[in-house]
């Protein structure tokens, strides 16, 4: 179960006894999650000799197998793939990894130190017991002291309730389902959100020559690059990416509208239009194969256009007092075509929806009274209200980055930290 292309693993003695043919098995932490997150975590309490293992129901990086598309590529150059005592080693830093190549450097990762990674492991259940937690699964019964949920922000794709009203002849998916333009039947797209996934799908199938609307609310627009560097360089230079972050708050630098690319360059609603894409304010209302659409469209861009330019001449005022260098071009403003408020997906040759809406997170498997209203975790830079359960890995986490691959490493030495003490205290009074 420890296997790494199909290699065995070192394992620990203290933890090699643990797999053995018991039903229940004892330890101080697991870790529910094998992708960079969990893996990260799983580094720090290595380096801290706390003895733990890493439940992760398919392989190691398994979303990033499965739910994803063929071309993607991460939004982040490759030299800011940083993790705790690992990084991007290639010669090309400015580049952006494919998903094959991300899931490579995953599993070089974990096999580094040694991860205690048991794949194939779906967790059933985790509840209160009398010395921690209890972890059922298919196999095994697990008692920790301590559990680290690192499930992910992207968990469960969010389709909004209107999607039950669309004719049952329109063909339907979420984008962690798409692949590629052959995937679905011919006929055009309408595309429901405009982030980076929506608006990169949105690229990829009307450059394979579909006809695609796309359906824009509230985003950030941003181009790839600016004074002749990433714009994710600056951001990382500036540290705004390390600036605390309020959960609720709006105001907070979120994941922009960008692609990898190798020629580094920019996507944005105007690109799209340009080559076809017709753009649509928020779906509002659907009834059977007729979609009515927000009048917000204007709004909406405009709010992304000032929010990009408070970005940029914050940059420039920084390369200015730090004597940076490069050309400040500033994007073009968006010029709307008419868009419409109402259409048939018949008359429009629409076939296919394919919404990407975000995602929720979803803890069935958690019988412990830690979530919110809305189904999320209650808990404070990733420690919960119960006393020995962590989170890592979610959208703002501790601060701006704590859902990215260079920001999880951050906030996985911080928990380290609490878990370690949480440990010893529960050490001195037994």
């Amino acid at each position: 179960m420890f296997n790494y292309n199909g290699l065995p693993l070192a394992k620990p003695e203290s933890i090699s006894a643990l797999l053995s043919a018991r039903e229940t098995s004892q330890i101080e932490t697991v870790i529910i999650g094998g992708g960079y997150a969990g893996l990260a975590m799983s580094c720090c309490l290595k380096r801290r000799n706390i003895p733990h293992v890493v439940l992760e129901r398919g392989r190691i990086a398994e979303r990033w197998r499965s739910e994803r598309w063929d071309s993607l590529r991460l939004l982040t150059p490759n030299y800011h793939t940083r993790m705790p005592d690992w990084r991007y080693r290639g010669d090309d830093p400015d580049g952006y990894m494919s998903v094959a190549e991300f899931i490579s450097f995953l599993e070089d990762y974990a096999h580094s130190f040694n991860s205690p990674v048991l794949t194939g492991i779906n967790v059933e259940s985790v509840k209160r017991c009398a010395n921690g937690f209890q972890l059922q699964t298919a196999s095994k019964t697990w008692q920790a002291q301590t559990v680290v949920i690192a499930t992910g922000h992207c968990d469960i794709p969010f389709v909004p309730p209107v999607a039950s009203n669309l004719s049952p002849d329109i063909f339907q998916l979420v984008s962690s389902q798409y692949r590629n333009p052959e995937q679905l039947p011919s006929g055009g797209v309408l595309v429901v959100g405009a982030g980076a996934s929506g608006a990169q799908i949105a690229e990829e199938l009307v450059n394979a020559g579909r006809d695609v609307m796309i359906s824009v609310s509230r985003h950030r627009r941003l181009p790839r690059r600016y004074r002749g560097r990433d714009i994710l360089w600056w951001v990382d230079q500036m540290g705004i990416y390390r600036e605390p972050a309020d959960p609720h708050s709006e105001r907070s630098f979120p994941a922009p509208q960008l692609v990898g690319s190798a020629e580094g360059r920019s996507l944005d609603l105007g690109i799209l239009q340009a080559r076809g894409v017709k753009l649509a304010g928020r779906v509002s209302c659907i009834d059977n194969h007729m979609v009515n659409f927000d009048s917000n469209l204007e709004q909406v861009v405009n709010q992304a256009e000032q929010e990009m330019l408070e970005l940029l001449t914050r940059i420039d005022n920084y390369a200015m007092d730090n004597r940076l260098g490069g050309e400040a071009i500033i994007p073009s403003p968006i010029q709307l075509q008419p868009s419409p408020g109402r259409i048939d997906l018949q008359q429009e040759g629409i076939h296919n929806v394919l919404w990407a809406t975000g995602y929720r997170r979803a803890y069935p498997w958690l019988h412990l009274d830690l979530l919110d209203e809305q189904g999320e975790l209650r808990h404070k830079g990733g420690v919960t209200e119960e006393p020995g359960i962590y989170v890592i890995g979610l959208r703002r986490q501790r601060r701006n980055n704590s859902n990215f691959i260079d920001g999880v490493g951050d906030d996985a030495l911080f928990l380290t930290d609490h878990l370690s003490n949480h440990l010893c205290r529960h050490s001195a009074l037994s």
